[in-house]
């Protein structure tokens, strides 16, 4: 161990928080301030023995001496906590996250994007330890041999669904992953036995099959040491996670604005007495290092803090202008599609099946998983005998855990593999939405400097019957979801070309699957073979017309169509086929030649994405229009699970037709 190196680290991140807490953060220049004060030493241990070039390490809002070890500058640090640009995020994001990709001029592990939730690291560092094993085992990279994922919390994120779904991941396929819990007794006032019975995860999780525990002392340099390391050896050595639970005091409140008037004098005087920072002092000196050295390197730990606070203040303010920059990836040229091939018609479900295969066979890294999805094939048949055919390291099921699917998604895209998740059903995936957020926003917040280019696949809709759980839609919730592209076919012609331009492209994107299209007569189309692509954000003109424009998507698009031959030459119908991005100027085209518009959905009618394009037109072409917009969807509430009362609210074909008839006599 280079403990010349640690103190150096442990002296600069204590002055950082001192500096912060005492002047920057009074005085308004740091608006949140989270202190590691008295949870250093272990981290700093910790990153000093990350050095694998496939190492990985996520961690949370108190993990800055970790960063300080694997790289970052104190004045890029301090740039992160003042919101300035050249900070790791340019100002978007709190200070008290960070990410260090890997680049050119720095050896060792990637930090992953860090999030402002609890807990939600876990389940995106699997992710990638998962991606150790693939790239080794299957890909024959013996550059990934040894190498490890490590997630860093602390004892109140063990009560989160994602600590408990990475653990499940972890533990049952054996993987390379270190789950350090920096216990510090609590969760902003609330204390550990709240979190966990008894107060010690370490202590209920020693019989945990396939999990080896180390429990101690996180001020304790010799003991810190033990467990670190001997967790390390065997998570590398031994392809199984390990977890350390380190005891630690925090010196400081939550957050900046944290009086900690919830402890007594007596508690916070004893974490004063157990302050790391004396501790490694008394271990080195003389030992190690003698007096002189010691204030040596803490005159030079000031020094780099008051020349790093000088570099970060003279750095400008982010640029105001460029704010919307990397919510997407930079524009593609659009790929030349590949003429649709004359053939039997299929249903849609076997044109996404026939797209997967085709991806995979193309794609080494393109994965697919989800619940069921592997012997069984999936629930709706989307992955039968992929599994046979590729192998369950590449098509293979998931634990009972959204949060887990999604996590772990993120963190094998952030690897450079290519994750094609399902969720079985829409409703499904609420408990994921967290981590669907992260990912989304995740090139954004990290100024282009990581990016995750996941497809969820998610079915949904109504189907033989309906009801409040499986026949969900809210395709509009993801339209709000930033950094997501949202694709909806109605045919299976345009499924295979909208899935095949999602698995290739640089952005997330959700791919829905209506239930009712999914073996549907009239989605069934020819294959279209397996280089068509569509761009994104295309409408599809289904027939022209020029009296009234339609514009619908998914399973609504059949309805409209059959409505439509009431008004033989009458009526335009447009499929978005994508709402994120939507073609604004198909539509504003369109309505401008009809004057007259109809937006038929199967969403609720209160803040569907057809109120998105009504006031579109309405703010762009309402000098165009002769009729006032209409729009038909589900009324404001849940999908019934009886026939008749599910057909009740979903817009019928009379429905449609009548509304048709009425625009047109306007």
């Amino acid at each position: 161990m280079d403990w010349r190196a640690a103190v150096r680290i442990f002296l600069t991140s204590r002055a950082l928080d001192q500096l912060e807490e005492r002047h920057l953060y009074p005085a308004k220049k740091v608006l949140y301030q989270f202190s590691a004060r008295g949870h250093e030493l272990a981290q700093i241990l910790l990153g000093l023995q990350l050095t694998g070039a496939h190492d990985a390490a996520s961690g949370y809002y108190r993990s800055r001496p970790l960063l300080l070890t694997l790289g970052l500058s104190p004045a890029d640090a301090l740039a992160g906590s003042m919101a300035l640009a050249g900070s790791v995020s340019e100002g978007r994001d709190i200070g008290a996250v960070y990410n260090l990709p890997p680049r050119s001029g720095r050896t060792g592990p990637t930090v992953l994007p860090m999030a402002g939730g609890v807990g939600t690291q876990y389940t995106t560092t699997a992710g990638w330890a998962r991606s150790i094993v693939y790239y080794r085992d299957q890909l024959g990279d013996e550059s990934y041999r040894g190498s490890v994922a490590v997630a860093l919390g602390g004892e109140a994120s063990v009560a989160t669904n994602g600590f408990w779904s990475a653990l499940t991941l972890a533990t049952t396929l054996r993987l390379p992953m270190l789950f350090l819990i920096e216990d510090n007794g609590f969760g902003i006032s609330v204390p550990g036995g709240l979190q966990t019975p008894g107060g010690n995860i370490a202590n209920n999780l020693a019989s945990f099959r396939n999990l080896r525990v180390w429990d101690g002392d996180g001020t304790d340099p010799a003991d810190a040491m033990r467990c670190l390391s001997g967790a390390l050896a065997a998570a590398r050595s031994e392809r199984a996670p390990t977890l350390v639970r380190l005891a630690v005091p925090r010196l400081s409140g939550h957050s900046g604005q944290d009086s900690q008037a919830y402890k007594g004098e007596a508690l916070l005087a004893a974490e004063s007495e157990r302050d790391p920072l004396p501790k490694l002092r008394r271990h080195l000196v003389p030992a190690v290092l003698s007096d002189a050295e010691w204030r040596q390197l803490e005159t030079e730990a000031a020094a780099a803090v008051a020349a790093a606070r000088t570099e970060a203040e003279a750095r400008p303010q982010p640029d105001a202008a460029r704010v919307r920059e990397h919510l997407f990836a930079p524009p593609m040229p659009t790929p030349a599609m590949a003429p649709a091939t004359a053939g039997a018609r299929i249903n849609m479900v076997d044109a996404i099946r026939r797209t997967l295969r085709a991806e995979m066979e193309r794609n080494p890294k393109l994965l697919v998983f989800g619940e069921d999805v592997g012997p069984k094939g999936g629930v709706h048949t989307a992955t039968q005998d992929l599994q046979t055919e590729f192998g369950p390291a590449r098509v293979f099921d998931t634990s009972l855990s959204e949060e887990g699917i999604i996590g772990s998604a993120t963190g094998l895209a952030l690897a450079g593999l290519r994750p094609v998740a399902e969720i079985q059903f829409r409703k499904y995936a609420d408990p994921a939405t967290e981590q669907l957020n992260d990912c989304g926003t995740l090139r954004w917040r990290t100024a282009g400097r990581f990016s995750a280019p996941i497809v969820v696949r998610m079915p949904g809709g109504f189907f033989k019957c309906g009801d409040p759980w499986h026949s969900v839609c809210s395709e509009v919730t993801f339209a709000h979801a930033l950094g997501w592209q949202v694709l909806f076919p109605s045919n299976a012609a345009d499924a295979a070309g909208l899935l095949r331009s999602a698995m290739r492209s640089p952005n997330p994107s959700i791919f829905f699957e209506h239930r009712n299209l999914l073996d549907g007569a009239s989605a069934r189309r020819p294959y279209p073979g397996d280089e068509y692509v569509l761009p994104l954000g295309q409408a599809h003109c289904v027939q022209a017309g020029d009296s009234v424009t339609v514009v619908s998507w998914g399973a609504m698009v059949e309805r409209c169509v059959e409505a439509a031959a009431q008004h033989p030459g009458a009526v335009e119908i447009l499929d978005l086929r994508t709402l994120a991005p939507w073609d604004r100027e198909a539509v504003l085209a369109s309505v401008r030649k009809t004057s007259r518009c109809l937006i038929v959905h199967e969403d609720t009618l209160t803040a569907g994405f057809g109120a998105e394009i009504a006031a579109v037109i309405a703010e762009e072409a309402f000098l165009a229009l002769d009729a006032p917009l209409r729009r038909l969807a589900v009324p404001d509430v849940p999908m019934p699970y009886n026939v008749g009362l599910m057909n009740a609210v979903l817009p019928s074909l009379d429905q449609i037709g009548s509304s048709l008839a009425a625009l047109l006599a306007f």
